[in-house]
């Protein structure tokens, strides 16, 4: 009983502060207010998170929790890139649903340092990826095509949040865009291909505002090592 009672504490803090977090994006929160929402002391709160800090691991831990559950519930498609499409669109609008809990996940940057739980969403996009490879319809490897895939999703899922609203073109042409260039046989006719990508990159560098400055230098990184990635492959 009392190893139940302190399971229920803990995650009525843990659930507190996703409250919080939801109610008012990017602002700070106290954890005495915290306490207060759930009836109990500070104490009680370091008890099972030794720190704020602790606390906070623990809500980014229950948002790839919520994240996973989302991913599982997803019926497999029996085609590897149309799974990653759609595993796509899901994390943009995990993100839009959830912009502070997902700003702990994936914004929040400490150089050196990368949450657990952000291994489990890299894990399912990896076996996809390995699947198309295995399909041989890659033009990359499955560890280059999920790091370049998960980057481009989590930065224009950061954008969108910043900009507070969704932009599915915006969204759907960076995804098409790093599709074509990580799969070799996605677009018979490589010319189309190349100018379909082309474009996307072009927009992106004229319009800086699109992605945000810093968002663009890296897109426009990852395109270049894309490509050349592609030319040496084909």
């Amino acid at each position: 009983m009392v190893g139940q009672l302190s399971t229920g504490t803990r995650e009525k803090l843990i659930n507190a502060a996703v409250g919080m977090i939801s109610q008012t994006p990017g602002e700070d929160f106290s954890l005495r207010a915290v306490c207060e929402a759930v009836g109990v002391t500070l104490p009680t709160a370091y008890h099972f998170f030794g720190s704020k800090k602790g606390l906070m691991d623990a809500v980014v831990e229950h948002g790839f929790d919520r994240y996973m559950a989302l991913k599982e519930s997803t019926e497999p498609s029996g085609d590897p890139v149309q799974d990653i499409r759609a595993g796509w669109d899901a994390h943009v609008a995990f993100g839009l649903a959830n912009p502070g809990v997902y700003a702990l996940m994936f914004g929040k940057v400490q150089p050196g340092y990368v949450p657990a739980g952000q291994s489990r969403p890299g894990e399912v996009l990896l076996s996809l990826t390995s699947r198309a490879a295995a399909q041989g319809r890659l033009a990359v490897s499955a560890e280059q095509a999920s790091a370049h895939i998960l980057a481009t999703n989590i930065g224009v899922t950061l954008r969108l949040i910043a900009l507070d609203q969704p932009d599915p073109a915006l969204s759907a042409a960076v995804r098409e865009g790093v599709i074509s260039a990580i799969t070799g046989a996605e677009t018979a006719d490589r010319g189309d291909r190349d100018s379909a990508f082309a474009t996307v990159v072009e927009r992106a560098v004229a319009d800086p505002d699109i992605l945000g400055p810093a968002e663009t230098r890296l897109f426009v990184e990852w395109a270049q090592r894309l490509r050349q990635a592609h030319e040496v492959q084909a």
